[in-house]
C-alpha cells in the first residue's frame, strides 16, 4: 500500500473523533443514550484487544522454534518487547492520567483562591483539552499498530483495525465534549483543536509504523496499542456503569463486540 493509501487509513481512522466532538454544543444525547455508545466503543474495544492480542501472541509463538533447538535470543528479545510493550502502553497512560488530574487541580486550587484572576481557559475547557490529551497519546499507538500492519502486508487486520479504532474515535469524541455540557457552548474552533490534538496523533502513528518494518517493531506496536486499550477500556466501563443500568450495559458490551467481528468477516470475505 502506498503512502497516500496509509495516510488516508490513518487520517480517517483518527479524524472520526470530529463525529462526536459537536455533541458540546447539540446536547441532544442523554446520559443513558450516552452510556450506551459508549458501551458498544467498549465492546468494539474488547475485540480489538483480542484480535491484536492475537497477532503479537502468534509472532512470539513463531520464535518458539529456535527456543528448542537451544538458541533462545530471538524468543527472549520478542517476550521481552511483549511484556515492556504492555507494560508501557497501560502504565504510559496511567502516568499521564495522574499527571493531568494533578494539574487539573492546581488549576481549579488557584480559581478558588482568586476567582478575579484572568483565565484564559475555563476549568472544564481545560478538563476537556487534558481528555483530548490524552487520548492522542492513546491514538498515536494504535496509529503505530495500523502502520506496522501495513508495513507487513497484514491488511485485513488492517481495515479491522482502521475501522474499529475509528468506531471507537466517534465515542471518544463524546468523552471530551462531555465535560463541556455544563458550560457555555465552545467555538467551533476549539472544537476544531480538541480534534486535532486527539485525532491527529492516529494518522502521524499510522505513517511512522508503516516506516519501521521489522519483527519486534511489529510486536512492539500491537502491544503498545494493548497496554493503551486494556486501561481505555477498563475506564470506559467505569463511566458506562454510571450511565447504565446492568442489562443495557452487557448489550451494548455484546453488540459492539459483534459489531467489531462482522466488519473482521466481511474483510475477510472480501479477500483483505
Amino acid at each position: 500500500m502506498g503512502l497516500a493509501g496509509t495516510a488516508v487509513i490513518g487520517a480517517l481512522a483518527g479524524f472520526t473523533v470530529f463525529l462526536g466532538l459537536p455533541i458540546a454544543r447539540l446536547r441532544r444525547l442523554s446520559p443513558a443514550q450516552q452510556g450506551f455508545l459508549n458501551a458498544i466503543a467498549a465492546g468494539i474495544l474488547i475485540f480489538l484487544l483480542v484480535e491484536i492480542l492475537g497477532h503479537a501472541n502468534e509472532t512470539v509463538e513463531g520464535t518458539l522454534p529456535s527456543l528448542r533447538r537451544g538458541q533462545p535470543a530471538g524468543f527472549a528479545s520478542l517476550a521481552g518487547i511483549y511484556v515492556l510493550g504492555i507494560a508501557g502502553g497501560l502504565l504510559g497512560l496511567v502516568r499521564l492520567t495522574q499527571a493531568m488530574s494533578r494539574r487539573l487541580e492546581r488549576d481549579e486550587a488557584e480559581t478558588r483562591v482568586s476567582p478575579a484572576h484572568p483565565v484564559g481557559v475555563s476549568p472544564s475547557r481545560t478538563l476537556a483539552l487534558m481528555i483530548a490529551a490524552g487520548l492522542g497519546l492513546h491514538n498515536l499507538s494504535e496509529g503505530l499498530a495500523i502502520g506496522q500492519s501495513v508495513a507487513t502486508g497484514a491488511l485485513s487486520l488492517t481495515g479491522v483495525l482502521a475501522i474499529g479504532f475509528g468506531l471507537h474515535n466517534i465515542t471518544e469524541g463524546f468523552g471530551v465534549a462531555a465535560p463541556m455540557a455544563s458550560d457555555a457552548p465552545p467555538s467551533w474552533g476549539f472544537i476544531g483543536g480538541l480534534g486535532l490534538v486527539a485525532g491527529g496523533p492516529t494518522l502521524v502513528g499510522t505513517l511512522i509504523g508503516r516506516e519501521v518494518i521489522a519483527t519486534w517493531a511489529f510486536v512492539l506496536f500491537l502491544t503498545l496499542a494493548a497496554g493503551a486499550l486494556i486501561y481505555v477500556i477498563n475506564e470506559m466501563i467505569a463511566v458506562c456503569r454510571r450511565l447504565n443500568q446492568p442489562i443495557p450495559l452487557a448489550g451494548g458490551l455484546v453488540l459492539g463486540f459483534l459489531l467489531a467481528f462482522g466488519t473482521e468477516l466481511v474483510l475477510s470475505a472480501a479477500g483483505a
